[in-house]
C-alpha cells in the first residue's frame, strides 16, 4: 500500500514524536519520581513561559551570540590556515601532532587555562568555543584540500591554467564538501562548549547558567525548558549548514 506524500514529509518527526510518547508513559506510570521528570505538558508549558513571558528568551539569544561569536571567530582563523595547511602536506605533517593533541584534549580541560589569560569574563567562553571549533574547522578543510582529486588539478595545469586558478577553481571548489562537514562540527562544537561554560565560568545569563540555577532549586519544568532550548538551538544550527551545503555543495562527490 503506497502512502500518501504528506505522511513521507512527516517522517523527520516521528523520532520526536517517539520521544515525547515514551516520556509521557514513564511519568504517568510513575517509573520515575514526578519532581525528577515532569511531564511533557509541564516541560512545554514552562518553556512557552519562559520563552513568552520569562526571561528564557534572554538567555536563548545571549547563548546565540556567544555561538555565532566563537563560531565566527574559528571560521576567520580557521580556513585560510587549514587551506595553507592543506597545500603543503610536508607543513601539514610537521605540525599534525600539535593540531590533533589539542583536538583530542577536551575543551573543558582547557578552562583554567583560558581563565588565566582572559579572566572570569565573557572573553573567556567565546574564546575557548572559538579554540575548539577552529581546531576541528581547521583539520577538515586541511583534509579536504589535500583529499582534492589530483586528475583534475593536472587537468588544470596541462590547459596551463595558473597556480592561483587551480587552487580557487579546482582545489578548493573540491574540498568545500568536507569543509562543510568541518563548519557544522565547528558550529555543534561551539554550541556545546558555550553552554558548559555558561555553567561553570561566572555567568549571569545563557542556558547554561539557566540549566545550573533550575537544578539547584529543583525547578525541573524549568531545567527541561532549558535544555530543550538548547536541543532546538542545536537542531536548527546543524539544519541550517545542511540546507546550506545542499544550496552550494550540490555537486559534491560528483
Amino acid at each position: 500500500m503506497k502512502l500518501p506524500v504528506w505522511l513521507y514529509r512527516l517522517r523527520p518527526l516521528l523520532g520526536a514524536v517517539i520521544l515525547i510518547a515514551g516520556w509521557a508513559l514513564i511519568h504517568a506510570a510513575g517509573a520515575v519520581d514526578p519532581v525528577l521528570l515532569p511531564s511533557p505538558a509541564e516541560a512545554a508549558g514552562a518553556f512557552w513561559n519562559g520563552m513568552t513571558q520569562g526571561t528564557l528568551g534572554a538567555d536563548f539569544g545571549k547563548t546565540i551570540v556567544r555561538t555565532l561569536s566563537s563560531f565566527a571567530i574559528a571560521l576567520v582563523v580557521a580556513v585560510p590556515l587549514g587551506i595553507v595547511l592543506g597545500a603543503s602536506q610536508r607543513l601539514y605533517e610537521s605540525i599534525e601532532f600539535a593540531i590533533d593533541f589539542f583536538r583530542s584534549t577536551p575543551a573543558s580541560a582547557m578552562f583554567p587555562l583560558f581563565l588565566v589569560i582572559f579572566g572570569a569574563g565573557e572573553q573567556t567562553k567565546i574564546a575557548v568555543a572559538a579554540f575548539g571549533a577552529a581546531l576541528v574547522i581547521l583539520f577538515n578543510v586541511a583534509y579536504g584540500v589535500m583529499g582534492a582529486r589530483k586528475q583534475r588539478q593536472l587537468a588544470a595545469r596541462v590547459m596551463r591554467a595558473p597556480r592561483w586558478r587551480v587552487l580557487t577553481d579546482v582545489t578548493l571548489l573540491e574540498s568545500m564538501p568536507q569543509v562543510f562537514v568541518g563548519m557544522r562540527s565547528g558550529v555543534s562544537l561551539a554550541l556545546v562548549i558555550v553552554i558548559v561554560a555558561e555553567m561553570f565560568i561566572g555567568s549571569t545569563d545563557g542556558l547554561g547558567q539557566r540549566v545550573m540555577n533550575a537544578q539547584m532549586v529543583f525547578d525541573m519544568p524549568e531545567m527541561y525548558a532549558a535544555i530543550f532550548a538548547a536541543g532546538a538551538l542545536g537542531y536548527a544550527m546543524n539544519l541550517i549548514f545542511l540546507i546550506a551545503e545542499r544550496r552550494f555543495v550540490h555537486w559534491g562527490g560528483k
